[in-house]
């Protein structure tokens, strides 16, 4: 990783150039915010359009600039011996050694590393530190050859054989390589769906992978899911509730990467992603019991269509989100267990699979 350890090191030094000369230094970094992103398809993820914020040395910033410093010297360090850290970890080596500069509360780390990422151009686990969380699981026909740290030793995992469970994806998933014929992934929200059709192995009957996304997903999850289908060339197919959280901050997430993390959307994104439920659409074609849309959703609804780049870019969500505001409803993906408890995986997933139309972007 010596680019790492060489781009700390162009920072630092002219950090230490200026205040040699006595001039005031400066931290320049890309602004982790929507405004500061554009959806562009043929990218297929949200990018930055060059807005940037200034980090300057004044009394008043003097300790958050501090805090970059150390933890920039921290993730150096961590390179340089092949180490790794937590972002709970980071938080507290400063209460260690940082005297002044060390944090009161975990968010101002979290700020703190990740404008360093952006700043630096490189993802987090690139610059030695790593998510609190793991991935969420996977099964299905899979074999993942892992790498053992200590020894350089090939491990080879089957998926397939993780019993009524699956394989907990790790914080890093760079040293992995596939062994698959799988034909698709389907990225399910809930863990009790995966475990529905993980239990009645509905990877084997239709040749694929499944994967738990637990709500929004993790980095790791979102890595292992984009590595494994630019590396397979799979199509990525993803199950939610039909609500605005489903689709917008579970799926967008996944599909096309947030505001917040636009500098690194590129290798955390899944732009390949294609939603296969559940749609307002759908609430009719399979007379599903719903919920009332709270006051909460409403806003939600308002605010992508008003704010959101890959909203505004697509007529189809447009509608479906009209069409869920004039329904007045949204649904839960157990809401098909009101027909019979395996009716999603005998009927519902089968035919959105086959049924492209039915797709949203």
């Amino acid at each position: 990783m010596s680019e790492v350890i060489k781009k700390l090191q162009s920072i630092g030094s002219s950090v230490h150039k200026k205040i040699i000369k006595s001039d005031v230094p400066e931290l320049e970094m890309p602004l982790r915010d929507l405004s500061n992103v554009r959806y562009d398809e043929k990218e297929g993820f949200f990018d930055m359009v060059g807005k940037t914020k200034t980090r300057t040395l004044t009394a008043s910033t003097i300790k958050t600039f501090a805090q970059t410093l150390k933890m920039m010297g921290l993730s150096k360090k961590l390179v340089e011996t092949k180490d790794i850290a937590t972002k709970r970890d980071a938080y507290y080596q400063s209460k260690g050694a940082w005297g002044a500069a060390s944090f009161v509360e975990q968010e101002e780390s979290d700020a703190i590393m990740d404008d360093i990422e952006a700043m630096m151009g490189f993802n987090r686990e690139q610059i030695g530190f790593i998510p609190d969380e793991d991935g969420s699981a996977v099964a299905g026909n899979l074999t993942i050859i892992d790498t053992d740290p200590e020894t350089g030793e090939k491990i080879k995992i089957d998926c397939a054989k993780m019993g009524t469970g699956g394989y907990s994806i790790p914080a890093t998933v760079e040293q992995f390589k596939f062994e698959t014929n799988a034909k698709f992934i389907l990225a399910i929200e809930t863990a009790g769906m995966f475990q529905r059709l993980n239990y009645h192995k509905f990877w084997r009957t239709h040749n694929c992978i499944i994967i738990s996304l637990k709500g929004v997903p993790s980095r790791a999850t979102r890595r292992f899911i984009r590595k494994l289908s630019d590396e397979k060339k799979m199509p990525v197919y993803v199950f939610t509730d039909g609500d605005p959280y489903g689709y917008f901050n579970i799926y967008r997430t996944l599909k096309v990467g947030s505001g917040n993390a636009a500098h690194i959307n590129k290798y955390f994104c899944v732009p390949q992603a294609k939603f296969i439920g559940v749609t307002p659409q759908d609430i009719i074609d399979y007379k599903l019991p719903t919920h009332p849309l709270k006051e909460v959703d409403l806003k939600k609804i308002r605010d992508v269509i008003k704010n959101d780049p890959f909203c505004k870019y697509s007529k189809e969500w447009q509608k479906a989100l009209d069409m869920m505001v004039k329904m007045g409803k949204r649904v839960e993906q157990q809401a098909f267990s009101s027909h019979s408890l395996n009716f999603v995986i005998d009927t519902y997933l089968p035919e959105k699979i086959k049924n492209q139309k039915t797709w949203l972007p």
